[in-house]
């Protein structure tokens, strides 16, 4: 009986010093914040993150899926040239995205390679009029040769457009009429054969024939 009394009183003594416990926690957290105030302290909200300190969220780039249009096979061919950097000037002096050489540009009307390396649109305009001009001089070979493996690799129009970029017209000439045989290699070693399998199978049928193809300086428009 003496032991039962002796666990009721200490089983009585716990909850008072529960509920005495629980009333300071409550008053901790029940503190009157009237009293505090936060004028004349001046506070930043902003805060910038430090690219060095590791994240684990995984940043995701767009790329948009331009597939085999034409548009893809002008920046393909512009990355492979330049990495599409329109101020790009290589130690032989080729100029821009596409790389062209002084005398590519003057054959469609551009004399100031300044105004040139400065100003995108007319790069642009150069490679369409270049390309016009490059399919005129290759139309007969365009037809006689695209469906027709060479060196392994099946010729299409828009390999012979980027190889007679690379080399210009009349060695592109050489090379499919030899059927590979005349090879050719730029001055950092890329060959026609490479161009004609890298740039395979891309849509350039939009671009028309033009033997008179010049970029006008006034307007940028090809004439």
């Amino acid at each position: 009986m003496i032991k039962n009394k002796i666990r009721f009183s200490f089983l009585s003594l716990s909850i008072v010093a529960f509920f005495i416990v629980s009333t300071q926690e409550e008053t901790q957290y029940n503190t009157d914040l009237s009293s505090f105030s936060t004028n004349d302290m001046q506070l930043d909200y902003n805060f910038c993150r430090d690219s060095n300190v590791p994240t684990t969220r995984k940043e995701k780039t767009f790329t948009p899926y331009l597939g085999q249009s034409l548009n893809a096979f002008k920046e393909v061919l512009g990355f492979k040239e330049s990495q599409n950097d329109y101020s790009r000037v290589n130690t032989l002096g080729y100029l821009g995205k596409y790389q062209f050489g002084r005398s590519t540009l003057e054959m469609i009307g551009i004399y100031d390679t300044n105004l040139f390396l400065n100003t995108p649109e007319l790069q642009e305009k150069a490679f369409f009029a270049n390309t016009e001009r490059n399919k005129w001089i290759l139309r007969r070979d365009i037809k006689r040769f695209v469906g027709k493996r060479i060196n392994g690799t099946i010729v299409t129009e828009s390999g012979i457009l980027a190889a007679a970029h690379l080399a210009g017209p009349g060695n592109v000439k050489k090379y499919l009429r030899s059927y590979g045989k005349a090879a050719f290699s730029d001055a950092f070693g890329t060959s026609l054969k490479y161009y004609i399998k890298r740039f395979n199978g891309f849509d350039t049928s939009s671009i028309v024939p033009n033997q008179r193809a010049k970029v006008s300086l006034d307007s940028n428009l090809v004439s």
